[in-house]
């Protein structure tokens, strides 16, 4: 009895220690997604497909799905490549934050965030310090993103997830194009996986 007892205790520390590990890591995507966007995550949500989403106020049930779409169409081109690491819908969180701008420079809807310009400083991209992009990684590991709220033009949303996606893919399954592609102020863009 004294041993069972003695099972269940551990087994129970083992859980705790598991949540406590994964609520730590939560906190520190979140703080790094407030950090990148200026914006507080405090709507959580889950698309049907089972991907972690963080958002400024309540997503639709359409861009939940959108979300589920693009990361259908990254795992799609993914196994087309070769690759069959991390690609599980729950592999997957994605911050939806404000937009810090609803147009392009040309008037054409483009919900952006806006970034520090680090190295697209003096590039065509620097907007004065800040460039605009229409979604950021957090983190590789474990996969997260950063996108702006969208009100319309959910396919935009579709090939935004997808891109950013890319950029996940590659570091668990190619480092070496990984390292290649993950900066886009020397040359090329999206989509990286034909």
């Amino acid at each position: 009895m004294k041993k069972r007892f003695a099972g269940y205790l551990l087994l129970t520390f083992a859980c705790l220690a598991q949540v406590s590990s994964a609520s730590a890591q939560s906190s520190s995507l979140i703080a790094k997604a407030e950090q990148i966007s200026g914006d507080r995550f405090t709507i959580t949500a889950r698309t049907p497909k089972g991907a972690s989403v963080y958002a400024v106020k309540q997503p639709s049930a359409t861009m939940l799905a959108t979300i589920d779409d693009g990361l259908t169409d990254l795992f799609a081109v993914a196994r087309k490549n070769g690759y069959r690491r991390n690609l599980n819908y729950s592999d997957y969180t994605i911050f939806i934050a404000k937009a810090d701008r609803q147009t392009d420079s040309q008037g054409k809807y483009s919900p952006d965030i806006a970034v520090g310009a680090a190295q697209y400083a003096g590039s065509v991209y620097d907007q004065g310090g800040f460039i605009y992009a229409a979604g950021m990684i957090t983190s590789l590991s474990p996969g997260a993103f950063v996108i702006a709220e969208h009100t319309k033009d959910l396919n935009r949303v579709r090939d935004v997830v997808r891109f950013e996606g890319e950029h996940i893919v590659l570091y668990y399954n190619d480092r070496q194009r990984s390292t290649e592609t993950q900066d886009h102020s020397k040359g090329g863009g999206h989509p990286i996986l034909q």
